[in-house]
């Protein structure tokens, strides 16, 4: 009662997982990764040990169908479930089992796996293929995932009707502060339109919690300096320093101060 993209960056540095579904708090049970090893998706009548046994087995060099086939072999519910599992090398796998609420089913190619079910129709995971394979393979894995969620849900989606989405994405060293691999975490519980939300949230993911690129960054001479440093104290902040830790935006401007992200920049201007 759940459609999801299991999926690799091009580029083979990050993975991750996006769902939909008529399901309060659907992120809790159907998404895992692990950086440099894949991601899996479980659902229908989920099984959720099938997370950390399917991680296990492509960690000791399983591949996607491979793993699959030892979930389904060791589970007598394995008709009610569906998966998704994509590995380290971008291969993947899915299965719907035969008891799964109709319509149900599934896709997969280089790097992807869809599935859903108790969906609207084979349009909606169609329709999030077609999203994916027309995404931008510079784009960031998490828009790609996005953009094909969004589309599975304007093509009819959970025939339930929406509750919640979520996505979760991993890359080496992707974490805040660069401290661990996990580059997105979000989940929308309970929303009346949980898709947009997620939208939202991954924008503001992607101001306070994703590093600037070299190409936001202007870097900061002593007439800007002064600039940021008056603006701090005006807002009766110690330094400007304080007010990028009062704000939460550490992640884009240099601890040193020798460079700020044009968006911050913009904030404090009043132009953002």
């Amino acid at each position: 009662m759940t459609f999801s993209i299991v999926a690799r960056s091009a580029d083979g540095d990050t993975w991750g997982v996006a769902v939909a579904s008529k399901f309060l708090a659907v992120g809790s049970a159907v998404p895992a990764a692990v950086a440099g090893v894949g991601a899996v998706a479980t659902q229908a009548d989920a099984n959720v040990a099938y997370k950390g046994l399917a991680l296990s087995h492509l960690d000791e060099g399983a591949t996607a169908p491979v793993a699959l086939q030892r979930l389904l072999e060791e589970d007598d519910g394995r008709a009610h479930r569906q998966v998704g599992i994509v590995d380290l090398d971008g291969t993947a796998a899915t299965h719907t089992g035969a008891e799964c609420i109709p319509w149900a089913g599934g896709a997969t190619g280089e790097g992807y796996a869809i599935q859903g079910n108790c969906l609207a129709g084979s349009e909606v995971v169609e329709a999030m293929e077609a999203a994916w394979l027309a995404g931008d393979p510079e784009s960031t894995l998490q828009d790609r995932l996005l953009a094909a969620l969004a589309a599975g849900d304007a093509a009819g989606g959970d025939r339930r009707g929406r509750q919640s989405a979520a996505m979760l994405v991993v890359r080496e060293a992707a974490g805040y502060g660069g401290l661990d691999d996990v580059a997105v975490d979000l989940r929308v519980d309970d929303h009346p339109a949980p898709i947009d939300e997620l939208a939202r949230l991954l924008d503001l993911h992607d101001l306070y919690l994703t590093a600037s690129t070299e190409k936001e960054r202007v870097a900061v001479d002593d007439t800007l300096r002064a600039e940021l440093e008056t603006f701090a104290a005006a807002g009766g902040h110690r330094d400007f320093h304080t007010w990028v830790g009062t704000e939460n935006y550490e992640m884009r401007v240099a601890p040193d101060l020798a460079w700020i992200d044009r968006r911050v920049l913009a904030i404090v201007r009043g132009d953002g």
